[in-house]
């Protein structure tokens, strides 16, 4: 299996050096294209959608990632056509200077080669890398997870038919084959891969990590938290949460643990009224497990233990603290954050910017909810994922995150002395 794989990334890495020679607007042209054929091919890939979901229980978090329908393969189209209209991140100019000595000096965004991602459940994730790669002139190498397995072979295979229609090489894309070992080949392409991108759980992070010898971007698992101030409207403190636990709770962006100052326990109720009706279950803290008492109900009601904190819950489960005040809220979510998407809702100013300057993560958020963590709803277009780390990209991670730099000298036969 290594010798077919590496024979391939060779092929990829050839095909990414051609990249650079077509145009943004044929580039433009294919996205479109490809988002066009997509419901042309619904039934196609829905077919092949219902064969991996047949594999996975309904109950387990990961289906709803798997779930392809009619309604998410329009937005998945709509995300193409938003990336295609983007303008290009490459060859912009960063900085420019003439030195005493004459020469010209300029520093211009190139793409990152060919990218790598791992990952696991989301065949979505197939569209939105390839997109956001070809825009930004890198070349895509896949590993997607045997539970997405044939979703995914028949995505690869419409993006091929796409390229080879405009006269571009296939191998631009190359999805990996779904065994475990084809991922070990994948981590130690040194000189085949410029960089490795994980998306999925944290221990998918961890292993890709520890394992790779390419260098390697995390986009981290989402252990988030949403701080209601005593200040706080009561109205849109139980907005915020309901949105951001319910909306989609399988998302890394979904709310994990609501903190509560403790003046407000005996708001508790309304805040987590709605969140019933979605048959959410609370674990809640030694205070504020008496405040939900005999007004949620008792099968969706139960008291936090210490691993209640710190957990992706990615169900319709959340946990609540409750805490005296700003700095014992902060100092929950610095033990406990995976520094991905964290909020407070506050009518205090004052509380309001300390709480943004103060929390490490990825992207902080005052009155509003965490849902809106996605590239799409920044304006990127769509994202190869939501970056947890500092170097290189934080955030999510669209088309300006998938480019480097060079510099570009010019002289007139300088040579130093």
């Amino acid at each position: 299996m290594k010798e077919g794989i590496l024979s391939k990334l060779q092929s990829v890495r050839a095909a990414s050096r051609r990249l650079c020679t077509i145009p943004d607007n044929i580039i433009g042209g294919i996205l479109n294209d490809l988002a066009e054929t997509i419901p042309e091919r619904s039934e196609e890939i829905l077919g092949a959608n219902k064969k991996d979901l047949a594999r996975m229980h309904p109950d387990d978090p990961k289906y709803d990632r798997l779930l392809l329908n009619d309604a998410r393969l329009e937005a998945i189209a709509d995300d193409i056509r938003n990336v295609a209209a983007l303008p290009s991140p490459v060859g912009i100019s960063l900085e420019k200077r003439t030195l005493p000595s004459g020469l010209h000096l300029k520093k211009t965004t190139v793409p990152l080669g060919v990218v790598g991602i791992i990952y696991e459940s989301r065949p979505n994730v197939t569209f939105d890398v390839f997109s956001l790669c070809l825009k930004s002139g890198n070349a895509t190498v896949l590993k997607g997870g045997s539970d997405a397995m044939y979703s995914n072979i028949a995505i690869a295979g419409l993006i091929h038919d796409v390229l080879v229609r405009h006269e571009v090489r296939s191998d631009t894309l190359y999805l990996l084959p779904a065994e475990r070992e084809a991922a070990e080949v994948m981590l130690n392409a040194v000189g085949y891969i410029d960089v490795i991108i994980p998306r999925g759980s944290q221990k998918l992070i961890d292993f890709t990590r520890d394992k790779s010898t390419v260098p390697v971007i995390e986009t981290g698992a989402g252990i988030v938290h949403t701080y209601v101030d005593r200040s706080a409207d009561l109205t849109m403190a139980a907005d915020i949460v309901q949105n951001a636990k319910t909306r989609r709770p399988s998302v890394c962006n979904a709310l994990d643990t609501l903190i509560i100052h403790r003046d407000r326990l005996d708001d508790l109720s309304t805040i987590a009224g709605p969140l019933a009706e979605k048959k959410v279950i609370i674990f809640a803290d030694q205070e504020s497990y008496p405040a939900l008492l005999g007004s949620y109900p008792s099968e969706l009601l139960q008291k936090a233990e210490e691993k209640h904190f710190g957990t992706e819950f990615l169900s319709l489960k959340m946990s609540v603290k409750t805490v005296g005040d700003l700095e014992e809220a902060l100092d929950h979510i610095a033990r406990y954050s995976s520094m991905h998407s964290e909020a407070i809702v506050s009518s205090d100013p004052d509380v309001t910017e300390a709480f943004l300057k103060r929390v490490d993560a990825a992207v902080v958020y005052a009155n509003t909810s965490t849902a809106f963590t996605d590239g799409a709803q920044f304006g990127l277009g769509a994202e190869i994922g939501i970056s947890t780390q500092k170097l290189h990209a934080r955030g999510p991670m669209a088309l300006q995150e998938l480019t480097s730099y060079k510099w570009i000298i010019e002289g007139e036969g300088q040579i130093r002395p």
